[in-house]
């Protein structure tokens, strides 16, 4: 394994070096976001450079050959062109991200619905960086290769007054927390009965506009942004329009697992560290974000079955209200659920999807929930 301030892996400036190091030991993690009370540390400086070593050998396989490291004081919100980069990097370069969860720890494990009355929107969807890649122009494309992520263990999901595909429906705040086996994965317990299986993204990885000023992190943008799409997973490859000399790309919003849609505005929420290798295609030309998945992607949900309701009329919006409506009905029906579980419960597993866009005047829109959450 090769550490980001690793001679082995890249020679950084001992004033860098220091810099990473401590600030990732003052977020309580060591090399690859292991926390720091699992490592004893020694150094050993050598011409101009200093390396930090481990003397308690631990097996952390998140970040094979990184170079660079972008901890979690280093994050902004919204986008803005005009932002100092983070880091300035090579086409190619392999960095490590740690991300802050999307209400940049205004939520916790001891958190209770009161927190969810009020938050901060200012501080919403924090995402790691900016990092400047070196000659990337206007035009261009940025290649990101997502490698791997690193889950904390704990998330939440909550329903937010004012803001979800059911807002009207649900005006009352609403709260799940979440903990979860970071290393096995294994399906995440909801309630008494449901297990959600997870599958760990980042919703937000964006490059910064051309438009000068500030720009909201909510919407997605031609440049990427708060794309939330679940299959940007590990593996997947990105690719992003640039708008801008250098990308100035960023990533953030974790999250453990989300259904297609995120109907009530909230997935599993949950701080992790993202590794992404960041390269360029000279002259795409691309006008919107498009990717490539390694295989089938979804596997985690496929194993049962599933559960399907429908809206079908004139309008796409109101035939996914619709259809989330009635699985939300059936869920309280048949698994004793309250309204407002199983609205945040189908956020982060259920399937919203286009089944019929051609025979006019009337789409149809599907809602499908995995079966195997509670079987």
């Amino acid at each position: 394994m090769a550490y980001p301030c690793s001679l082995a892996s890249r020679r950084v400036g001992l004033e860098n070096c220091l810099h990473i190091l401590c600030g990732t030991l003052a977020e309580g993690r060591g090399p690859g976001g292991v926390l720091a009370s699992d490592w004893g540390w020694s150094w050993r400086y050598g011409f101009g450079y200093a390396d930090a070593v481990p003397t308690k050998q631990k097996v952390y396989p998140m970040c094979k050959d990184c170079n660079y490291t972008i901890h979690g004081a280093q994050h902004h919100f919204g986008w803005n062109n005009a932002i100092p980069p983070a880091e300035r990097v090579e086409p190619g370069a392999t960095i490590l991200f740690h991300c802050l969860d999307s209400s940049a720890g205004q939520f916790d494990l001891s958190s209770t619905v009161d927190a969810v009355r009020a938050p901060d929107f200012g501080k919403v969807n924090p995402v790691s960086g900016p990092i400047y890649v070196e000659g990337a122009e206007p035009g261009d494309a940025l290649k990101v290769s997502i490698d791997s992520f690193a889950p904390s263990g704990w998330g939440w999901t909550a329903n937010i007054p004012g803001f979800g595909l059911l807002a009207d429906q649900f005006p009352e705040p609403a709260l799940n927390l979440w903990k979860y086996d970071p290393a096995s994965l294994a399906p995440a317990l909801f309630g008494k009965n449901a297990r959600v299986p997870l599958k760990p993204f980042a919703g937000t990885i964006g490059n910064a506009p051309a438009d000068m000023g500030q720009h909201s992190v909510v919407p997605p943008r031609r440049v990427g942004g708060n794309l939330d799409i679940r299959d940007l997973a590990a593996g997947t490859t990105l690719y992003l329009p640039v708008e801008v000399a250098g990308a100035l790309s960023s990533v953030g919003d974790t999250h453990a697992a989300q259904g297609d849609g995120e109907v009530c505005g909230t997935a599993i929420e949950s701080p992790m560290d993202v590794v992404l290798t960041l390269d360029l295609i000279k002259g795409a030309h691309l006008k919107t974000p498009r990717f490539t998945t390694p295989g089938p992607v979804t596997r985690h949900l496929d194993a049962k079955g599933y559960e399907v309701t429908t809206g079908i009329g004139a309008d796409l919006m109101s035939g996914a209200r619709d259809a989330v409506s009635g699985m939300i009905d059936l869920l309280c029906a048949t698994r004793g659920l309250s309204a407002v579980d199983a609205y945040m419960l189908v956020s982060t597993c259920g399937d919203l999807r286009i089944s019929e866009i051609v025979d006019m005047p009337n789409w149809v829109v599907s809602f499908y929930f995995p079966r195997c959450v509670f079987e």
